[in-house]
């Protein structure tokens, strides 16, 4: 019997062929890497004179500058886009046709576009001397619709039953949106979130097309105009800004992570009672007055039993 509803265990055949591949291809990589650092060995890209280039002052200010660049454009498109995702998403469910359909066409129109052409049509047309801005807008527009996609499934996920009682006890809709509805979907798509959200990051290097003094940008500038022993150090330079774009995306998740944790805890505020122990339940002997029916008892006694109360007639 397999022991996968996907697919068949593989038999002793197929893990011996399998085993074989995995080698094989292993050192494969492994050569092509090899070749690869000799040729660029041979080729001068990797002397240390190449690498010495970042110790200069100069170089190391243009980098740390196109970081807070980067960061900038970043920060932008990030709040731009949540809070055009939030708006998107509430237009796209919304009750009036004419606001569905504005919100869906939107969507649909800037999800089919590239981004390349969102940008560089935004900074020809409205934002020329403002590359940052139009960056940043670009941005927010294509990963506004993303993120409105994503809330709209995180809602839609919700159980109806929820809003339904909401609705039951006299909230509105916006007050089922805003209270019941949208911080479910946060939460339960905050991973698809922070992932576009890297995503996001990540395209901030085709600011370079409307020259954006980003990481990309200033990659460009720092390989093409800096000569070392005849040659351009691009390969240096192409692996500390990778480096670096790899680390803020890291951090990024990092954080995503943390934030997801915190978001599991319970934080309602509200003390549990202590249970309540056997021995703090008061007995029968422990209640004063008279009890009935017992022998010998001071109590009215019922069909004759014995005692010294009163009898029935």
């Amino acid at each position: 019997m397999s022991a996968s509803v996907l697919y068949d265990a593989p038999g002793p055949k197929a893990v011996v062929r399998n085993r074989i591949y995995a080698v094989v291809g292993s050192l494969a990589i492994a050569a092509l890497i090899v070749v690869s650092v000799l040729r660029l060995a041979d080729k001068g890209h990797l002397a240390p004179e190449m690498w010495d280039i970042f110790n200069y002052a100069g170089i190391r200010q243009n980098i740390a500058d196109a970081v807070l660049a980067t960061l900038k454009a970043f920060g932008l498109a990030a709040v731009g886009s949540l809070v055009l995702g939030v708006l998107l998403a509430v237009g796209r469910l919304s009750d009036h046709k004419p606001v569905r359909w504005v919100a869906t066409t939107f969507i649909e129109l800037f999800r089919s576009l590239p981004l390349l052409i969102t940008i560089y049509a935004i900074w020809v047309g409205f934002l020329t001397d403002y590359s940052m801005w139009a960056l940043a807008a670009g941005l927010s527009v294509y990963n506004g619709c993303v993120q409105a996609e994503v809330l709209r499934a995180g809602i839609n996920s919700v159980p109806k039953g929820q809003s339904e009682a909401a609705y039951a006890l006299g909230m509105s809709k916006t007050q089922v949106m805003t209270t019941v509805l949208m911080p479910q979907a946060i939460r339960s798509m905050l991973p698809t979130i922070i992932s576009q959200l890297v995503v996001t990051l990540k395209d901030t290097s085709l600011g370079f097309i409307i020259l954006y003094p980003e990481l990309l940008q200033t990659a460009r500038l720092i390989a093409s105009n800096t000569q070392v022993n005849g040659q351009y150090p691009y390969v240096s330079t192409i692996v500390v800004i990778g480096t670096i774009y790899i680390a803020m995306c890291l951090l990024l998740s990092a954080l995503a992570t943390w934030i997801e944790k915190r978001g599991r805890r319970a934080k309602t505020g509200i003390k549990v009672a202590p249970g309540v122990q056997t021995a703090d339940i008061p007995t029968a002997e422990d209640i004063p007055g008279p009890r009935a029916g017992g022998a010998g008892g001071a109590g009215p006694t019922v069909d004759g039993a014995a005692g010294a109360g009163v009898t029935k007639d």
